[in-house]
Formats: C-alpha cells, structure tokens, sequence
C-alpha cells in the first residue's frame, strides 16, 4: 500500500493543514479577494497567497521564481518528517514528480515590461525560471536528492498525476520515497489567456448553478511525501483516461470522465458504495460542469459531493494535489466535517443532479474520491482511503 503522509499546503484558505482545516469546513476563504493585480483595470476575484513567502535568493538564479519559494514554504511544513523518513536512506532511492502550469511565467512578465521599456532584460532574469521542471530541479538540488525529479505539465491535472506517477515510482521498485505534489502562482499570462477563452468570472465561481459562468484563477501548492511507511491516509487508486475530444472543451457525454472514476474504483478494489465523498473538478464553467454532473452521477450515483474551488479559486496545475490535501483533512477530521459547496443555491435544471453538500454536513467518511478534469480530455480521478 502507498502512503499518503500529512501534506504541506499553501492556498487561499491559509497556510498549513490546521489553519486549512477550520475555514475549509466553514466555508471561509480569506484570501480570495477581489483584485485587479493581473488584470489591469479589469479588477477579478482571485485565490491568492496573502502570506509572506521566504527568500529563496541563494539558489540558482534560473530556480529563483515566486513558484519556488511558494513551494519552499510549502515543503518546510512537511520537512521534518521527510528527515525522519529518509534517515539512513540513499538519495537515490528519493524521487520527485511535481505538477505545474506557471512555473516562473510571473518573472518572464517582469522582465519584458523592463525589456519594453529599456530595451534589455534585467541582470536577475534568467530563462530557466520559466522551466516547467524547475521546481522539481530546484528542490531535488536543496535537498540532494539523487532519483528522478521531474516535472509533469497536463494543465488542470498535472499534480493529480504527479501522485500517481510518484506512486507507480514507489510500485515499480524506483524510489522508497517520493515526494509529489503541485505549485502554481498567479500570473498576468494565465488569467489573460482564460480571460480570452471567455472562462473567467468577476465575481465568485458558481459551480454546477444555473448562474455559473466561469472560473476565478488561483495559487497554491500541495506537497505529499509517498512511502510504504504506514499513515492515517493511503493513496488506494487512480485512474486516468484522455478524450482527445477538442483542445480546450470537454467531451459532452462526460465517458472520458467516467472512463477515469472506474479506473479508479477498480484499482482501489472498491465501488461506489464505498466512496463517501466526492471532490469535484467543479469549475463552474458551463461545459466542464454539465460533463462532470453527467459522468459523476452515473459513476457515482448519491455520493456526497462539493467542489472546492470557490474557497481555494482554480489554481491549475497545483489543484489536483490541493484538492488530494483537501480530501486528507476530510478523512482525519475528528468531526467528521465535509467541504460545503459554496454557491447561491440555483441548480441546473438542465444538468444532472449531484448532491452537494451543505456547511455543517457530516459522514463517516472511510474512502474519498478526487476528479481533474484538463485540457485536450486528460481526465483522472484518485482515491484516498483511511487506514
């Protein structure tokens, strides 16, 4: 059985599992504010980091980006048991696989405007920060791991993949320990470029209403240590599949979707029965969301179900890794509390029916399943299960 140690999370809803866990549960989220930091003159909601992240100026100067120290904030929550996991073993039985979208987009955006105006590039510009392998890279260097490090890029379901991939390392005798995660940070070009594709909502993300009409950007990181070593929460199953429906649209009928939930399930050696709550894609777009419902209610029929983004925003390639953290704190939560669905309440008619939950609700919650759902169909589904 692959491990899923207590993860270290950054996002919108605060920084550290503890400080995640109160105001996931009462559905508030202070760092989603309204800004217009990325968006000139067009002021949006956005899933922002409001803390202070530390100085990462003595590493290399293509690995000094705004990702990576989120990311370094992120792995010092977790560091002290990746020393006491690694203790006596070779560096080259550790390996990394992190999800990304944005890596260091953030600081190629500083350098043009400087560019634009003096006609040269800043002295502490360096491509490399916009490396999409630059995050796994830098913290394989800090850390002196020696087994593969690398970076996976599907857009929404990079990280998601990265604990996949991380567990089939594990599973195929590669690594002893993995850590694996996502780090995405916000950015001019991303919200510029979901802007165009007419997927942005100024005001809060309503998935699966009648009102729903695009996505709010966010940041974050989550990062998992992945070992045999025995925790509270096991990686039980995953499940991938890919549409190869339309570059940016999901497949209507949502059977990529499903294709990935039955995977899973039957990874895990479970059905729908077993599942006790659902972390939605729920993107509130109007397309990925009447896919979604359609693939969840027959995969899934009357499993307890929320989508998370309206309290974390959509922070891309980090959210299937976040959304993974978040279903971890659901199933050691002494209260046995499930993530509310924040919306206004107006379902779909049009769309099938999923039964969302309310703030207050609670389950016994024993296994959970999280879905990411990108670009060009690349769907997948993992479940997480106490131990």
């Amino acid at each position: 059985m692959i491990y899923l140690h207590p993860p270290g999370l950054v996002c919108a809803l605060g920084t550290g599992i503890d400080a995640v866990r109160e105001r996931l549960f009462a559905g508030d989220s202070p760092g989603m504010i309204v800004t217009d930091a990325y968006s000139p003159g067009r002021p949006l909601l956005l899933g922002t980091v409001p803390d202070a992240l530390p100085a990462i100026d003595q590493a290399p100067p293509q690995h000094r980006s705004r990702n990576n120290a989120l990311l370094a904030a992120t792995f010092a929550q977790i560091a002290t048991r990746y020393r006491d996991l690694t203790a006596g073993l070779d560096p080259a039985r550790i390996a990394i696989v992190l999800g990304t979208s944005t890596s260091g987009i953030f600081e190629g955006e500083v350098a043009m405007a400087e560019f634009g105006q003096t006609g040269a590039l800043p002295e502490h510009y360096h491509y490399g920060q916009q490396e999409l392998g630059s995050p796994a890279q830098w913290l394989a260097g800090e850390l002196g791991i020696k087994g593969p490090a690398y970076g996976i890029s599907t857009a929404c379901s990079s990280s998601a993949k990265a604990l996949a991939a991380g567990a089939r390392l594990i599973e195929t005798g590669v690594a002893d320990l993995v850590i694996a995660g996502g780090v995405d940070t916000l950015a001019a070009f991303t919200v510029a470029g979901f802007t165009a594709l007419e997927s942005v909502s100024v005001a809060r993300c309503l998935p699966f209403s009648r009102n729903r009409n695009g996505i709010n950007i966010g940041e974050g990181a989550a990062l998992f240590l992945l070992s045999r070593t025995k925790s509270p929460v096991a990686l039980a199953g995953w499940g991938e599949s890919s549409d190869g429906h339309h570059v940016s649209a999901p497949d209507p009928s949502g059977r990529g979707a499903q294709r990935a939930i039955e995977a899973a399930l039957q990874r895990a050696g479970k059905t729908a029965a077993d599942i006790g709550y659902v972390n939605l894609h729920g993107t509130a777009t109007r397309q990925n969301d009447a896919m979604e419902s359609l693939a969840v209610a027959t995969a899934l029929p009357g499993v307890a179900a929320s989508s998370t983004k309206p309290l974390t925003g959509h922070t891309l390639g980090a959210a299937g890794a976040i959304e993974a953290a978040l279903c971890w704190i659901t199933l050691t939560d002494d209260l046995q509390r499930l993530p509310p669905h924040v919306w206004d309440g107006d379902a779909d008619p049009d769309i099938a029916p999923l039964p969302l939950v309310g703030i207050g609700a609670r389950a016994d919650v024993r296994a959970a399943l999280s879905t990411s759902f990108a670009f060009g169909g690349n769907n997948i589904a993992l479940i997480l299960e106490r131990t």
